[in-house]
């Protein structure tokens, strides 16, 4: 269900760049309309690149919440739900399963450095208090915690933990996974720019960034590659490789929102402290969009 190319979609909205900069349901439904006419496979909503970060608990929810409602069913929508506390996790969860999301991202604790015993105890709570697939979620270099493979795989053995998104871009990591994981358990790629190796390596699939520039070419990347079409998939993803790494210049979601402006789907709206993309790197993620045809 939840494999190919899922959206790791931006939150729009309104103009200008605050700490209260309100959000714009008009451009969130949209936004979503535009990823299912072009062949998103999924949306993930409220994830790192939707600012979870900076929305406030009762936002987060409702922004779940439209998200399901808008896209009534016609592919899977998928809540990042994670939390640094435990507590808030569970809260975020449940808001999620009450929404009627189908499975919740939950990232690993960031900030406070849990131990590998910790995760395991963190995710097993969050797993038994809340009745909904759930699929881990490991970005090192944004939470300053590694979630080794062995703590995956103790995690797999829990009914409803369904997958990981392993996000170092460590390639190694996905025969270890799924060596110890079984088949049945959900590999995907939280890397962009290795997410084709991933993916012809036996990965399931991408929460994508890029998508959300050009989601039509993820979703082609990810079935060439699934489907062991080697050299169509690497030739989709070298016209993609300007994309996956100009969204990058700046901290996530900071030019993908550019650009999903640039496209004439969002206003140029950020919450603080994420601001507005620095004039010097419009210039290469516009050539990146002009490379990927989305311009």
């Amino acid at each position: 269900m939840f494999t190919g190319s899922l959206v790791a979609v931006v939150t729009p909205m309104k103009s200008g760049a605050g700490p209260d900069t309100q959000v714009d349901l008009e451009g969130l439904e949209r936004v979503l309309e535009y990823h299912i006419e072009n062949k998103s496979d999924g949306i993930v909503a409220v994830g790192t690149t939707g600012e979870s970060a900076t929305l406030m608990t009762a936002e987060h929810c409702e922004v779940i919440r439209r998200v399901v409602q808008i896209v009534n069913k016609r592919v899977p929508v998928i809540a990042g739900t994670g939390a640094n506390s435990t507590i808030e996790a569970i809260e975020l969860t449940d808001c999620a399963r009450e929404a009627g999301a189908d499975a919740c991202l939950l990232v690993t604790p960031y900030y406070n450095k849990p131990t590998q015993a910790g995760l395991y105890e963190h995710f097993k709570v969050v797993a038994e208090r809340v009745a909904i697939p759930q699929i881990l979620y490991n970005v090192p270099g944004r939470t300053a915690c590694d979630m080794l493979p062995g703590t995956v795989s103790a995690l797999a053995q829990l009914d409803n933990i369904v997958g990981v998104k392993e996000a170092t871009g460590d390639l190694t990591r996905v025969r270890a996974i799924r060596e110890d994981c079984g088949d049945d358990f959900l590999l995907l790629s939280g890397d962009d720019e290795t997410a084709c190796d991933f993916m012809l390596m036996g990965g399931d699939g991408v929460i994508s960034v890029t998508a959300n520039v050009a989601p039509a070419a993820m979703h082609e990347l990810t079935r060439l590659a699934r489907t062991g079409q080697r050299e169509a998939a690497k030739a989709l993803d070298a016209k993609l490789l300007g994309l996956h790494q100009s969204l990058f210049l700046e901290s996530n979601p900071i030019p993908a929102k550019w650009a999903v402006a640039r496209m004439g789907l969002i206003e140029d709206g950020i919450r603080l402290p994420m601001t507005w993309l620095s004039e010097e790197f419009c210039p290469q993620v516009e050539a990146a969009m002009k490379q990927a045809e989305v311009l």
